[in-house]
């Protein structure tokens, strides 16, 4: 949702949603995002 120039608002944030999956991803040390994870297993297994 816009609210002006440099203005979003965002119910993930609101929520806290955004703050908890990144405690949890640095405390698990595994990315909870799609792209994340493709890229830790990738590097684990020596393709990047």
């Amino acid at each position: 949702m816009k609210l002006g120039p440099g203005l979003t608002f965002s119910w993930k944030r609101a929520l806290g949603v955004t703050a908890t999956k990144r405690k949890v991803s640095r405390a698990t040390g595994i990315p909870l995002s799609r792209t994340g994870r493709r890229n830790k297993v990738g590097k684990f297994l020596g393709m990047k």
